[in-house]
């Protein structure tokens, strides 16, 4: 440790000073904070206050392409699309005009999942961040990153419809229960390979796939009779999930491995009174739309 440090204030020597960001991008270039290594293990709690100033500084850094606003722990596990990459030149680093996004905060694992939706028409982007912390600071940094290629693709659509939701925090004595919250998401996570399966669905329901949307009143406008009960795939099995929970927002984002080719993928729920009110999904794929024709609802506009 001792030489690391060392090691740093001479890189700040030999940059003349330079500031503190780019010291810390100079740093993470050459592997001195990042390690491939897995990260230390979790302290058992954090406070919602930690989770939504380490989620603001994520927001932040982002925004600047400025990884050093983070507040990083001496070691950092970063990851893109459940791989070791590398933060200085990952889409950390690069500067983005974030449309919007929404967190859920989840004190119990000491974890963040952040939505981000980046509508620029010359590159955009939905990303889904995980952020895990330690004493505090940031030491897991796990995001997928999707663009034109990915599946159903759409940043317009997905930015017109995520904002237009209501996830409002419920009332501390209506809250679901993370068991109850977790069990509804594997539920409809399970369908997808056991179609006896019997899964809590809300009514209303509307599900965000990509930049396809179940609800048929457009943003906002959701009619009793739109349900997220619309069909999903057979025989394929949704693995190695890991849970942040948000009970405050009845929310649980589920990042997992979909299907026989481990596609990188977060599933998203809003869940009241035990019932499925909203999914949102993110997948990373292999080839454009995940080998499949793109609907007819996404061809021909801004993608």
């Amino acid at each position: 440790m001792a030489s690391a440090r060392r090691s740093i204030g001479a890189l700040w020597r030999a940059l003349g000073g330079a500031g503190p960001h780019r010291l810390w991008l100079a740093a993470l270039g050459i592997g001195m904070i990042v390690t491939a290594a897995p990260a230390a293990a979790q302290q058992s709690q954090c406070s919602r206050a930690d989770l939504q100033a380490a989620t603001d500084s994520y927001i932040a850094a982002q925004t600047k392409g400025e990884p050093g606003e983070l507040p990083f722990s001496i070691w950092v596990q970063y990851l893109e699309q459940m791989e070791t990459a590398n933060m200085a030149t990952g889409i950390l680093s690069k500067p983005q005009k974030i449309d919007f996004h929404r967190s859920i905060l989840d004190p119990a694992s000491c974890a963040s999942f952040t939505e981000v939706i980046i509508a620029d028409p010359a590159h955009p982007y939905v990303l889904g961040t995980r952020l895990a912390l330690r004493d505090g600071k940031v030491n897991e940094i796990d995001t997928l990153v999707t663009d034109r290629d990915d599946w159903l693709f759409n940043a317009a659509n997905t930015l017109k419809y995520s904002r237009a939701e209501k996830w409002d925090v419920i009332p501390e004595g209506q809250r679901d229960s993370r068991d109850t919250i977790i069990a509804a998401a594997n539920a409809y996570l399970d369908l997808f390979n056991d179609k006896s399966v019997k899964v809590p669905w809300g009514s209303p329901c509307a599900r965000l796939e990509g930049g396809l949307y179940t609800a048929k009143g457009g943003p906002g406008v959701v009619s009793p009779q739109d349900s997220c009960d619309v069909g999903v795939p057979s025989n394929t099995k949704l693995v190695n999930r890991r849970y942040i929970v948000d009970e405050a927002l009845g929310a649980v984002a589920v990042l997992l491995n979909f299907g026989n080719n481990a596609l990188p993928d977060a599933h998203t729920f809003r869940v009241e009174k035990g019932k499925i009110r909203y999914i949102h999904t993110i997948t990373v794929c292999k080839e454009f739309n995940c080998g499949f024709k793109l609907p007819e609802q996404l061809q021909n506009v801004t993608r």
